[in-house]
């Protein structure tokens, strides 16, 4: 039913910048906040940021916050990811997902989008 399709994802040089895109299908892309999520070779899948459902709030994992901006356009049914200041230890694949609910679990997530930091 719900498709989220990421993009943008490639190689850069620390420093650099990418934006990544996630264009979700289905009913009522507006009803729903919106997360991205990042794990890396061997490392649990942590949390970047979330946007709420209208985009006016928004919160970032303490490792991102400042360097990256979670942004949506619901006309277009598809959130952002703006990434600044990008490290070495920014490189992961990167997920977008659909949060079902208030008590804080996701239930749809895109097939993922490699980000690659060299030094």
């Amino acid at each position: 039913q719900v498709q989220l399709v990421e993009s943008g994802g490639g190689l850069v040089q620390a420093g650099g910048s990418l934006r990544l895109s996630c264009a979700a299908s289905g009913r009522d892309f507006s009803s729903y906040a919106m997360g991205w999520f990042r794990q890396a070779p061997g490392k649990e899948r942590e949390f970047v940021a979330r946007i709420s459902r209208s985009g006016g709030n928004t919160v970032y994992a303490d490792s991102v916050k400042g360097r990256f901006t979670i942004s949506r356009d619901n006309a277009q049914n598809t959130v952002y990811l703006q990434m600044n200041g990008l490290k070495p230890e920014d490189t992961a694949v990167y997920y977008c997902a659909r949060k079902s609910g208030s008590g804080g679990s996701y239930d749809y997530w895109g097939q993922g989008t490699q980000v690659t930091v060299s030094s």
